[in-house]
């Protein structure tokens, strides 16, 4: 048999190859909403698949790991291996099955254009009538129109979900749901019970905020707070906080290079993305995917972002986010075999994206990168600071509620989940459903199909976020804003990839493993 680390270089090649593969067609899916470039994504997402599916490779895997003297990089490496080679120990056409079925599932999802009064609804369009409407008709028709994609897809989606599960059976699991969690290196019930004591520990907290929020809008509609609904929120799903009149910073953006604010902020730091910014893809236009999101082509530089930017608070936020992904991405250690130059965990990606992402809310970043004097700054500060802590713990709730309702979806898809959904956002986030509550309106979230059980990690993440600031701003600077800021995210968080699994790197970083408290110290 080969050396172990013969063994390790073979495999990177091939997984270098067939990954970009991946990526490079993925990209042009999602940039061209072509079939064509579907059908080429479900080729090259097999193909990948079935790499991880070969049972001799794995039995190889397996048995390296058990053997004495292996260094720490050969050692992750086998780990990291084994742990997405398990899931793949599936018959070639079950493993082209589900790749099919998502993808097209994905395809319908990026194409569905909802109507209202015969006019073609974006998903910027639903989102400026949800932000700025005052005209409560148009408000719940575009609510509406914004789940019809729910009912396109909710009979397929379910029996990917249960296709799902069959194949998880296959490999010795009760369901999808239990086998991602192991196979990502997370314990479930240790996941549910901090997401759990997290609602109690905010329950007083959110509750008076919620009820402060629904009166500030009763008075706007002129309602009572018992009459209002899911679309009288500012997102189709209830993510995000309403902005008051003082914390809507839309008006601050107009005529701004929401790029350059991007640039600038990095910059300050000594991190570079502007070399990013030339294969990235940043503007809406017909049959782009209307969402974001970056991704990595070859782990050898090529980094993208896909956007769709206008002159918002919103899409300022949402670049400052991708571009932390971004960022992650390019400083990776090059030197690293490539199995390993990559994020340690999803977790620990989305924790650097919502760092930076909440910064265009921060009083800091308002008054050095957007250039608002300290007097506009100090007349928002008292409300932007009630609303960055209500935004926090909507998002949280939200999260929650999506997590919880998933991991029922994958125990039982052969329940009354419409009217599951609707129990859970009632319970967790609070919202009062609608009249009609009978519409698969939970199947409207394209992270069912596109990314199956990965909304924890943005949990996960967040708690990481609020330990990295506190850490940068009672170590380094009260300002964050910093090259020796840069230079920690640098060498101690992006450079080692996944050299460490996701606590060993926070502890490396921080000096402790990941502590729910900063959390409840920064929002709660």
């Amino acid at each position: 048999m080969a050396s172990v680390e013969t063994f390790l270089q073979e495999l990177n090649g091939e997984m270098q190859s067939l990954l970009k593969n991946v990526t490079e067609t993925s990209w042009m899916a999602q940039t061209t909403g072509d079939p064509e470039w579907a059908e080429k994504l479900t080729k090259a997402s097999t193909a990948f698949s079935l790499f991880f599916a070969n049972k001799d490779t794995y039995e190889k895997a397996q048995q390296f790991l058990k053997e004495e003297g292996l260094t720490d990089v050969q050692k992750r490496q086998l780990e990291l291996l084994t742990n997405s080679m398990k899931r793949n120990q599936l018959p070639e056409e079950i493993l082209a099955d589900l790749s099919k079925r998502s993808s097209e599932l994905n395809l319908r999802f990026n194409t569905y254009s909802p109507e209202v009064d015969g006019k073609a609804y974006s998903a910027n369009d639903i989102r400026d009538v949800l932000t700025n409407s005052e005209d409560q008709e148009l408000r719940k028709k575009v609510w509406f129109a914004s789940k019809e994609v729910g009912r396109e897809v909710v009979k397929d989606l379910i029996e990917l979900v249960k296709k799902r599960n069959e194949s998880a059976r296959m490999l010795g699991y009760n369901n999808y749901y239990e086998m991602v969690f192991e196979l990502q290196e997370l314990d479930q019930n240790e996941v549910m019970g901090i997401f759990k004591d997290f609602v109690e520990q905010s329950d007083a907290t959110y509750r008076s905020m919620k009820a402060e929020l629904d009166g500030r809008l009763a008075e706007k509609f002129g309602i009572d707070a018992s009459e209002i609904r899911p679309w009288h929120y500012v997102d189709p799903f209830f993510q995000e906080a309403p902005p008051s009149d003082a914390t809507n910073l839309d008006r601050f953006y107009k005529g701004k290079d929401l790029v350059q604010l991007t640039s600038d902020t990095f910059n300050a730091m000594g991190i570079d993305i502007t070399d990013l910014y030339e294969k990235s893809d940043l503007y809406p236009r017909e049959k782009k995917n209307p969402t974001a999101f970056c991704t990595d082509i070859d782990r050898s530089g090529d980094v993208r972002v896909l956007c769709n930017l206008t002159e918002t608070a919103y899409w300022m936020e949402t670049n400052l986010h991708e571009f932390g992904h971004a960022a992650y991405f390019k400083y990776i250690d090059s030197s690293l075999p490539f199995s390993l130059r990559s994020y340690s965990h999803t977790l620990t990606t989305e924790a650097i994206a919502m760092l930076f992402g909440k910064m265009g809310k921060d009083q800091r970043w308002l008054k050095r990168f957007l250039g608002l004097d300290e007097a506009t700054v100090s007349g928002l500060a008292p409300e932007l600071e009630k609303y960055q802590q209500l935004q926090m713990l909507i998002s949280a709730r939200w999260i929650i509620t999506f997590v919880f309702f998933e991991k029922e979806l994958y125990d039982n898809p052969d329940q009354d989940l419409n009217s599951l959904w609707w129990k859970t956002v009632q319970e967790i986030q609070l919202v009062t459903p609608p009249d009609d509550a009978d519409n698969p309106d939970w199947a409207a979230k394209i992270h069912f199909t596109l990314a199956p059980v990965y909304y924890h990690n943005y949990a996960l993440g967040e708690l990481t976020a609020a330990q990295l600031q506190r850490y940068i701003e009672r170590t380094i600077s009260e300002d964050f804003f910093t090259e020796e800021t840069g230079r920690l995210l640098i060498e101690e968080y992006f450079k080692p990839g996944a050299l460490y699994s996701w606590n060993e790197k926070i502890a490396r970083v921080t000096g402790e493993k990941l502590n729910p408290q900063y959390f409840v110290e920064l929002y709660c």
